[in-house]
């Protein structure tokens, strides 16, 4: 019965917090971690706790540097096999998420929804301090150093400071124009 469950397109295990579907109750159990905030698995060098072990067995290579799965093409080594695969799609140019609007394929998923947001003017990482609109969080993180009082890029001509280098850069051409 079981081996018959896995072949076929039934998912008779509904979860009850989200009604998402799985073919057998194990792996409904294994999702349902996901809706609680019990980590019974904890990392003897750290503490961070995981909902599942092989969780943990992934995070602990972070504190032994064990990289066990290998890119048959380059021989790079990654610390999951999810880690690989996405790897291997820079050898073999898959790109499998496709965007609705404009057909662009994407290695990532991540990286179709940034993409999406080119679409739709979407800017959710906002600047709480302005009110400047983000794609990115990183790119909010560097627009805050902005409203910092870390200056540390120093034009060596005037002593005026900056937050980035490239403004400096920029900066130094006016110098070099003067002269």
């Amino acid at each position: 019965m079981r081996r018959q469950q896995i072949h076929t397109d039934k998912k008779p295990f509904k979860c009850t917090d989200c009604q998402k579907c799985y073919k057998s109750f194990e792996e409904l159990m294994s999702h349902q971690c996901f809706h609680t905030v019990e980590r019974p698995f904890r990392c003897s060098h750290c503490g961070a706790g995981f909902r599942q072990s092989c969780e943990l067995t992934v995070h602990q290579r972070i504190h032994t540097g064990e990289r066990p799965f290998k890119c048959p093409d380059c021989g790079k080594c990654y610390k999951s096999s999810g880690e690989l695969m996405h790897h291997q799609r820079i050898h073999t140019d898959v790109r499998p998420f496709r965007c609705s609007q404009c057909g662009t394929g994407f290695r990532q998923s991540s990286q179709l929804t940034i993409h999406q947001q080119a679409h739709t003017g979407e800017r959710p990482f906002i600047c709480s301090l302005c009110g400047k609109g983000f794609t990115q969080s990183a790119h909010l993180q560097k627009h805050q150093q902005i409203h910092s009082a870390e200056r540390t890029s120093i034009c060596f001509v005037c002593g005026k400071r900056f937050t980035r280098s490239s403004t400096l850069m920029s900066h130094q051409r006016v110098h070099k124009q003067l002269q």
